[in-house]
């Protein structure tokens, strides 16, 4: 007899949104439904400030933050398409240039204040060509462990091989993957919350292995997209870095650090890919003050 699992993800996905105050919307951009969680509004007062979740994942990854950020923030917390309760389209292109391109034409939509850009991993880097697309451009971006980042700061031709090697782990395709992948994907240990998330989002990410074979497959057409566009960057960047991370490990610092010196640049020990999951009190702490010297 087949093992049927409870799919509690939605459950747990508006209990969320109670604790945390925020309020779902959606609209469409390009052929895709968006879905977002807002907190607050804009305003002359407060920063708008937009979080990117990484690949495999979902809005609700900033959960352990938005307690810690400032009440008189404009937060908006979006599901990347293709991802979380936004619209996935077999036939559509999801590269970081095409989803960058989406974004900024949900923002030209939204009434906001003050743009503050910030991404974990995929969601990195995207922020990073977001940024440059972007018209004014955001007072500050902030990445956290960014994805498309070469790993020596100067990148062999094949520089994008590993993160081909290494992504596979975000594509589970049965309940054993799915544990490896909540228990690798952090600090590289087993934790008690890696195995609560297995439980949780296993159902989710299993029915989705199609749809990020194919995401992953598009972003891999460009995977140093991000690179390029931060060469080029103007705007205040801080870089906030998991030491322990095994998707985009520490010596990507290595480039960062040689293409934007003079970046702020935080690093958590013992902290793997996560760190709004990992250390949400540092890591937010580290962004409050970042934004605040840069108009909040």
């Amino acid at each position: 007899m087949k093992l049927i699992t409870p799919d509690l993800w939605p459950l747990a996905r508006t209990g969320q949104r109670l604790l945390t105050r925020t309020r779902k919307r959606q609209t469409q951009v390009q052929g895709h439904r968006l879905v977002w969680l807002e907190r607050g509004k804009p305003g002359p007062g407060g920063p708008t400030v937009v979080l990117l979740h990484g690949f495999a994942s979902m809005k609700e990854n900033w959960g352990p933050w938005l307690p810690l950020l400032p009440e008189h923030w404009h937060l908006l917390v979006p599901d990347l398409p293709g991802l979380g309760e936004s619209d996935y389209h077999p036939g559509e292109n999801y590269t970081y240039e095409a989803q960058a391109l989406r974004l900024r034409d949900w923002l030209m939509d939204l009434p906001v204040g003050q743009i503050h850009l910030v991404g974990n991993s995929m969601g990195s880097g995207i922020a990073s060509i977001l940024a440059r697309r972007l018209e004014p451009g955001p007072a500050s971006l902030t990445l956290l462990n960014s994805a498309g980042i070469p790993e020596s700061a100067n990148p062999p031709p094949d520089a994008g091989k590993a993160a081909e090697n290494r992504g596979t782990l975000l594509i589970p395709g049965n309940w054993q993957e799915v544990y490896r992948m909540f228990n690798s994907v952090g600090n590289g240990r087993p934790t008690a919350a890696g195995i609560a998330m297995t439980a949780l989002l296993g159902p989710d990410l299993i029915a989705r292995k199609d749809a990020l074979h194919h995401i992953f497959n598009n972003l891999l057409a460009d995977p140093l997209a991000p690179a390029r566009h931060l060469k080029q960057l103007k705007t205040p960047l801080q870089v906030q870095w998991g030491e322990r991370d095994t998707i985009t490990p520490i010596a990507c610092l290595d480039w960062l650090r040689a293409a934007q010196p003079d970046a702020d640049y935080r690093v958590f020990k013992g902290i793997g890919h996560l760190p709004m999951l990992e250390t949400p009190g540092k890591s937010a702490r580290a962004l409050a003050e970042f934004v605040r010297q840069h108009g909040d």
